[in-house]
């Protein structure tokens, strides 16, 4: 079984990525969004959980009602320079209130985990030649963040007044 970090963790990867050309198989399943597009209905009554696999340049708004629908939204890094699927997990996670697991394909490397983290992203496919126990430790290299983001959503001062008693 394929691993995977999620939450800061290395875990095994009961997820799969199917084809739109391969047969749907019964286990959780990460289609692209075509196959979602196209099978729709089949799928949203399949008993098991779907995920889909998004370009980084889908507008997510597009796909809110759909939101619910899904256990994973994978969004892609066609190359570690191309960061628009950072905005999408922001928008997934802040504007769209999506609750489920947002994963980081492709051209995903250690010192972007930690920015993708703070972006909403909450697993990662490492790229096959890296180790995730190697890019594991970015997620220790800061210990504390001053701006707010997804994973924190109060700045550092406003975080320092609450802890001093005072108002936010």
């Amino acid at each position: 079984m394929p691993r995977i970090i999620k939450n800061r963790q290395i875990v095994d990867d009961p997820w799969r990525h199917v084809a739109d050309d391969a047969e749907l198989s019964a286990g959780p399943a990460i289609v692209t969004l075509a196959r979602w597009r196209r099978e729709r209905a089949a799928l949203v009554e399949r008993e098991d959980p779907v995920g889909v696999r998004l370009p980084n340049t889908v507008d997510v708004a597009e796909l809110a009602d759909d939101l619910s629908r899904w256990a994973v939204v994978a969004l892609e890094f066609p190359k570690f320079a191309d960061g628009r699927a950072y905005s999408q997990a922001r928008l997934l996670r802040e504007r769209y209130g999506y609750q489920g697991e947002i994963r980081a394909v492709g051209d995903v490397l250690r010192d972007q985990l930690l920015f993708m983290a703070r972006s909403g992203f909450d697993a990662f496919e490492v790229r096959a030649d890296r180790r995730l126990e190697d890019a594991l430790e970015a997620f220790g290299e800061f210990s504390v963040s001053y701006q707010p983001a997804a994973d924190q959503p109060l700045p550092l001062y406003r975080r320092a007044a609450r802890e001093r008693g005072q108002p936010v």
